[in-house]
């Protein structure tokens, strides 16, 4: 969750800011050795691999801020949030993947740094691994689990969260419906909203807005981190050095990092990444196979689907995209794909008839395949419709939800209520029809699709 802060470090790095700016900024850092004694590890592959952590550390957030963000309580001292960030060798694209926290894992033999007794290789949750051996343990079992060596460590808690997206300016969130959650405080509107670091403590945090529980959390937790590179990259952090040094002392007041973690790293980056956008980085939560996977002694644990879970670190491993990897001229805007559209159901759920209301021969199957390649589930038999100028969408009024989101895809249809139609839609497409706009839902429905962070951020 709050590796916002951490993964922001890369970012703010990739501006090309100098190295009488960025030197002795590490000094703040809190150093952790989480590599010591390590064996039997995973093979290097390409790339840098960035372990980040989100712990619930609040010991200097104050009482007013406590109140009003909901942050009472004692902390766990545990990871209430694990992501696994890979740098790509050439560093033009940030890959990150989200872990589930309660995942089902096999921590190995290690002894309790609080106990002080040995254990032997045993099931637990993931986020126990740190409450048990620390940042060391929380390594070796991330690494046995995915098979990824880790180059480096980072570890960030409520207060430099907050402070960071303070010192950014806030984040802005976009969402198309309400989101509320009596435990976190949390309660936004349909719409755009501006975010201090309060609020976007709470909106990361959340987790009883639905039955997506902790799924949609952590897609909350990748639309936010697409939002604060956003606004790194275009709220001219990285061309002032001034607003820059404040940012970056801000984020690394309470990190916790390995030793090799500092300027020299942060000066590579700063040369490899100039131009770092949104766009470059792309967001994905593990594969899950079983969401309530029963473990005796520890309760409902979320365990991993195997066979997707290896091809995604794989892709990790040999530095490959999770994305396509065609990558769309920004700069001209020749073949620009455009920005998809929040619609409230997910495409895939809405069955869809395509009718050729027009006298142009096959427009019929153009518009199916159109429609069908932005999600919708259609029949792949177009028939011949009644002449019509205006493209038309008839519905049941019961699926009135789904009739809402087909339109969006088709810009200026009528639509018309027909009682007793049925789960299926029909498109009559008219002679106003000019292609179909991509739409996505705004959804946990499809939580293990990667996407790039600028089909995420607000438009």
């Amino acid at each position: 969750m709050r590796m916002a802060t951490a993964l922001s470090v890369t970012v703010l790095a990739a501006g090309g800011i100098g190295h009488a700016v960025v030197t002795g900024l590490d000094t703040g850092i809190t150093r952790v050795d989480p590599f010591k004694d390590m064996k039997n590890r995973p093979q290097a592959g390409n790339g840098m691999n960035v372990l980040v952590v989100g712990t619930d550390g609040r010991d200097r957030i104050t009482a007013e801020e406590r109140a009003k963000y909901r942050l009472g309580g004692a902390p766990c001292h545990c990871t209430d949030t694990v992501m696994l960030v890979h740098i790509s060798e050439g560093r033009e694209r940030a890959s990150v993947v989200s872990l589930p926290r309660d995942s089902y894992a096999e921590m190995p033999e290690h002894t309790d740094l609080t106990t002080g007794r040995k254990h032997r290789a045993h099931p637990v949750k993931l986020n126990a691994a740190y409450a048990e051996g620390g940042p060391g343990l929380t390594v070796r079992t991330v690494e046995s689990m995915t098979g990824v060596k880790i180059d480096h460590y980072l570890e960030v808690d409520f207060t430099s969260f907050m402070r960071t997206v303070d010192a950014v300016g806030g984040v802005q969130i976009c969402t198309t419906r309400s989101l509320k959650d009596a435990y976190t405080g949390l309660d936004l509107t349909p719409g755009t909203h501006e975010l201090d670091g309060g609020q976007a403590l709470q909106y990361v945090r959340s987790r009883h807005i639905d039955g997506a529980a902790d799924i949609g959390r952590m897609q909350r937790q990748q639309r936010f981190l697409a939002a604060l590179i956003d606004r790194l990259a275009n709220g001219g952090v990285l061309l002032n050095p001034v607003r820059f040094r404040e940012v970056a002392t801000t984020m690394l007041g309470s990190v916790r990092a390995d030793e090799d973690f500092g300027t020299d790293q942060l000066l590579a980056l700063a040369k490899a990444m100039h131009g770092f956008t949104p766009a470059s980085s792309e967001f994905v939560s593990v594969p899950i196979g079983d969401m309530s996977f029963p473990v005796k002694g520890i309760g409902s644990t979320v365990k991993w689907d195997a066979a997707k879970a290896q091809k995604l670190f794989q892709s990790l491993r040999d530095d490959q995209p999770l994305t396509p990897a065609a990558r769309n001229d920004t700069s001209s805007g020749k073949g620009r794909t455009p920005r998809a559209v929040v619609v409230d159901v997910a495409p895939r759920t809405i069955r869809v008839q395509v009718y050729n209301g027009t006298r142009t021969d096959g427009l019929g199957r153009k518009a199916d395949d159109a429609l069908r390649a932005t999600g919708f589930d259609t029949t792949r038999a177009p028939k011949t419709g009644s002449a019509r100028k205006r493209t038309l969408v008839e519905y049941d009024p019961r699926w009135d939800r789904s009739a809402k989101s087909l339109a969006a895809a088709l810009p200026g249809a009528e639509l018309r209520a027909v009682p007793e139609r049925g789960g299926t839609l029909r498109v009559t497409v008219g002679s106003d029809y000019r292609g179909v706009t991509p739409v996505r839902a705004e959804s946990a429905e499809q939580p293990f699709e990667a996407v790039t962070g600028d089909k995420v951020v607000c438009p």
